[in-house]
């Protein structure tokens, strides 16, 4: 009967509905920078820039040191900083490390790779934490026996390099397991980059002069 066809149309439109609220994913702003910032998408973490597109059709449209504005499946939304938190929504005891900009205006901070004291320079252009062959040798990161050869992008182009698994990475109090790091052959880059296989993990905000990074546990 035509009542009944119409009842079912409706009620399969309301359930085509439901599935793409459904569908959409939960975002949340962990780290902010001026045209970037990290959010966290159904619990994987992604680094968002101005302009190119993300995951699960999440793009970032504009972003400041306060909030980003997000189109989220073709939805604009304006988000501001969230923190991270338990399985049990209880905020738990964090730490923090203060970076200053240098007059370069790069944030440059020292740390330490397996325990050896290295000087940072903070990339979020840098995929992995970068350095080059003579810094490894000096860090005893035995690059040739234990990575994986790759041929690596750079501002000069294609160069060769290795994918090698850093045991330790750590800034301030701030210390991750487990980082990946690329080693490149030669003498580029002239400092060793501290890029997203670090930075992702952590939560950062850019306050112009001073970046905080805080760490997630």
């Amino acid at each position: 009967m035509p009542g009944k066809k119409v009842i079912a149309s409706l009620v399969l439109a309301l359930g085509l509905a439901a599935g793409l609220a459904d569908a959409e994913p939960r975002v949340r702003v962990v780290g902010l920078f001026s045209g970037a910032a990290v959010v966290n998408i159904d619990g994987q973490r992604h680094m968002l820039r101005v302009g190119k597109p993300g995951p699960q059709g999440v793009e970032l449209v504009a972003a400041d040191s306060s909030t980003a504005t997000l189109r989220i499946n073709g939805q604009t939304r304006q988000l501001s900083l969230q923190r991270d938190y338990s399985d049990g929504f209880a905020a738990v005891e964090r730490k923090q490390v203060t970076v200053g900009r240098t007059a370069g205006g790069h944030f440059r901070t020292v740390g330490s790779i397996n325990g050896q004291n290295v000087q940072f320079m903070l990339d979020t252009g840098a995929t992995s934490v970068a350095m080059n062959s003579f810094q490894a040798q000096r860090l005893g990161i035995d690059y040739r026996l234990t990575g994986v050869p790759i041929m690596a992008n750079t501002a000069s182009g294609q160069e060769k390099a290795y994918r090698v698994m850093l045991d330790r990475v750590k800034v301030g109090d701030i210390e991750l397991t487990n980082v990946e790091g690329i080693v490149l052959e030669g003498s580029f880059p002239i400092e060793v980059l501290l890029g997203n296989s670090y930075l992702s993990r952590i939560r950062m905000i850019d306050n112009g002069e001073t970046l905080i990074l805080e760490s997630r546990h």
